[in-house]
Formats: C-alpha cells, structure tokens, sequence
C-alpha cells in the first residue's frame, strides 16, 4: 500500500484525519498558496513571512488544533522566521482579494475530485445550483484602540457565500470589511459569474429588480422569494396547484419592470400557504421564478426554495464545526482570512463527504455523518499525527493526479467506521414550561430542586 511505515497506525486509528491532511498536501502545499499570494495581492509582498506560513497558523485555528493565533505561534516560537508581531502585521493586512481567490481556487481543485468519487443526486437536472447567501462575522473583542471607547459590539466585516449544492463546495465568496454594509451592495460583484444555466437560488434580502434582470441578461435563472419592498405586477387569477409539505402551492403571472430600460418581464410567481407560519408570523411567501414549467413546476420550485437552508448549514457548520470567527481578530482582513479559510477547509471536508458516499451509500453518509464528529476528530488527532509524521513524509501526496487521489481516498474511506462518526439523534423538543420566580431572582441551588423531585 502507498500509505505504509509510519502511516499505517494513522490509517487504521482515524483514517479522515489522514485523508484531510492529503487532500492539503496534494492541493494546497506551500508552494501553491505562495504563488497564489504573488499573483493576486497588490499591496503586501514578501519579505522575510511566507504567506503560506500564514496561512498554516490560521488553519491551525480554523481546525481547532490550536485554540488561538498566539497558542500556534508558541508551537514554531522557534522556526518563525518573524517576531510575533511581525506575524500578525502580515495577518492583519491581507487583502480580501487574496482570500476570496483562495476559496475559488479550492472550488477548482476538489471539484474534479469530488466529481471521480461521484456526484450528489442532482436538484434539478440541466442546472448548475447555486445557493447565495450572507454571512456577518459575530463581534469581536475590544481590542483595537478605536473600538474600546464605543459600548457598540464591533463588527469585524461580512461575505456572500455561494454553494454549489451538486458537488457541496463554496465556489465563491465576496468578502467586505464594513460589517454594517448591506448586502445588496455585493451584488455588483457578484453578477459578472452568472453563467449559462446557472440557477441562483436565495431568500428575500436578494430580491432587487437589478438582481434579477442581471441574471436574465446572462441567461441565468432564478428562484429567490418576494420581498415585499419590490415592485411586482400580478396577472391574471391565482391557480391552486395541490399541496405540498409545507402547505398548499398557487401559482401565478407576475411582471417586473427593469428600472434601466423600462421593458416589462413576465415571471412565474408561486406562492405557498404555509400550515405553519413562520419565525416572522407570515402566513404564506411568495417566490419568483424565470424557469419555465417544463423545467421545473410549482411544487418543485417551492421544494427548491427550501434547499436554501443547505447554505445556512454550511455557515453553521463552519461557526460550530470550525473557528470561521475569531474574536480576538479585530482587524477586518484577518476576520475576512479566518472566514475564508473556513471555508476552504468545508471543501476539504466535503470531499471526505464524497469518499464516505462512493463507499457507504449516498443515503447512509447524508443522513448518519455528523459534521461535528468529523471536525472533531480531526482536530483532536491531527497535531499528534503530525509530530509522528514529518511534513516531509507527506510530500508523496503532491504527485498524485486527480485520480490517484480519488483512489487512495476510497480506500481510506473503507477504513472509517461511521458508528464513531454518528449523529446523535433527539426527540423533538418540549415546549418551555412557565419558570418559577425564586426569591432573590439570581440564583436557585440545582441541589435543592432536585431534593423536590422524590418529594
């Protein structure tokens, strides 16, 4: 086997530990994100740091291998090349450019490979997914001169993320350091990728009459929900399709006016009459769409719409999972690093995803791999792993083609028993009960009520 000698214990103990370390190896070694960092920043250079040094620490992070910047630092207190603060002026000035490219790069890489373990079972067939939301970093600590006379939590930035739900990766991020920015104002940045056959899918805070014209003037698609603020012409009568899980599904003609030209657009608007309302007591939504019947029809456009929950997943995944928000980052192109850095190591991830499904089953891997499990292991294994296995050692993986990596991780993947990396299920939740006032209103004994409970 190609992984024997000192790799042998490691394959046989925690296999995803080693399969995560070599998808690293193989696709994002140091020469790589160095030639990336020359190629893309503008203002920082090196000197003395490599960017990949960087990179290596804040991944540590992002892992939790380490639980803060300062805790990998005292790991290579004696191989740093720079003093520690030497380190985190570099950190702190990475332009979010460079982050962003590092995210798409990753897309690049893994996608061949996810695509020779095998792909999901498709949402919609002839279209390429593409589920867009917004992600606000969580305050940071007070640290900055600046932000310790404000009583305000500071807000270290944001990004749109898009996730392609066929291969499950972040193809594409577009960072901003003002936290306070709307998102909206991303879009500009966002429309020059839409492509062909590209179906955009996305809640309502992306509902502009600009968005949308600018993804039918790339011949794009769209399913994205009715925000109340944007002008919308229904036509004709409302029609009852039938019901689906959520509720019973309407469809009907709606026109939208481009703000630029004037030219009216006629649209599907399907509405769905929810059983349950939602957080914000709305009885039913609206969503719009420009695909035609034949594509997809109403009842598919509403389980679509549903499938955007799949990127809130992927942020939730990577705030529990990973340390995509680190409070002690300040600055915002560190927040902005961190965040994308997460993000490419969810892409790793998800091509471990893809060696389970190859060999366990799509349907068993979706429903019984825990996200936190995975994450866990690897980073409770990974810092032991690498003192027993040199960086030199994993050299081998670099001159794997894309599929003698997919090979090797299938069989690695035979090696993983799912039952530790299991779900732990619950039943569904009890209603809050009505809560006792104590006397003092602070503080009661846990002792004391449960001397109550054999009462």
């Amino acid at each position: 086997m190609l992984l024997s000698g000192p790799f042998e214990k490691f394959v046989e103990s925690s296999p995803v530990t080693v399969m995560m370390r070599g998808i690293v190896e193989n696709l994002f070694h140091t020469e790589r994100l160095d030639r990336i960092f020359e190629e893309t920043a503008v203002a920082q250079y090196t000197r003395t740091l490599p960017f990949s040094t960087v990179a290596e620490v804040m991944g540590e992070v992002v892992f939790n291998v380490n639980p803060t910047v300062n805790a990998a630092l005292k790991d290579r207190v004696e191989t740093l090349p720079v003093s520690v603060s030497g380190f985190y002026q570099k950190l702190n000035r990475i332009e979010p450019e460079v982050s962003a490219v590092l995210v798409r790069d990753s897309a690049v890489q893994l996608a061949p490979v996810i695509r020779k373990l095998g792909l999901r079972t498709p949402l919609l067939s002839g279209y390429n997914i593409r589920i867009l939301d917004g992600n606000h970093f969580a305050a940071t600590e007070h640290r900055l001169l600046e932000t310790r006379y404000e009583t305000a939590a500071p807000l270290p930035g944001q990004a749109l993320a898009v996730l392609d739900s066929d291969v499950r990766l972040v193809i594409d991020v577009f960072p901003c350091e003002d936290g306070h920015a709307q998102e909206r104002s991303l879009l500009d940045q966002l429309l020059p990728t839409v492509r062909l056959k590209d179906l955009w899918i996305a809640d309502r805070n992306f509902c502009t009459l600009g968005f949308l014209f600018g993804i039918a003037k790339r011949k794009g698609r769209f399913i994205i929900r009715h925000h109340a603020n944007m002008p919308l012409k229904m036509i004709g009568r409302r029609k009852l399709i039938r019901r689906s899980d959520t509720g019973k599904v309407y469809e009907q003609k709606a026109e939208i006016t481009n703000p630029g030209t004037g030219r009216l657009k006629t649209i599907r608007c399907v509405t769905v009459k929810l059983d349950i309302p939602t957080r914000d007591d709305e009885h039913e939504i609206r969503i719009l769409t420009n695909l035609s019947v034949t594509a997809a029809d109403a009842i598919k456009i509403a389980d679509l719409y549903r499938k955007r929950w799949s990127v809130e997943t992927l942020f939730q995944e990577m705030t529990q999972n990973l340390t995509c928000e680190v409070k002690t980052l300040a600055y915002p192109r560190a927040a902005v690093f961190a965040f994308c850095l997460a993000a490419m190591a969810w892409n790793g991830m998800s091509v471990i995803h893809a060696a389970l499904r190859n060999v366990h089953g799509e349907e068993t891997v979706e429903e019984n791999l825990s996200g936190y499990y995975l994450a866990l292991e690897i980073s409770q294994v990974y810092h032991g792993m690498m003192i027993a296995i040199p960086p030199a050692e994993w050299e081998l993986f670099r001159s794997l083609t894309t599929a003698q990596l997919a090979t090797l991780l299938k069989k690695l993947a035979r090696n993983v028993s799912l039952k530790k990396l299991q779900k732990t299920t619950r039943g569904p939740k009890r209603p809050q009960p009505k809560r006792n006032y104590s006397g003092n209103g602070q503080h009661v004994a846990t002792a004391k009520l449960l001397a109550r409970r054999n009462l």
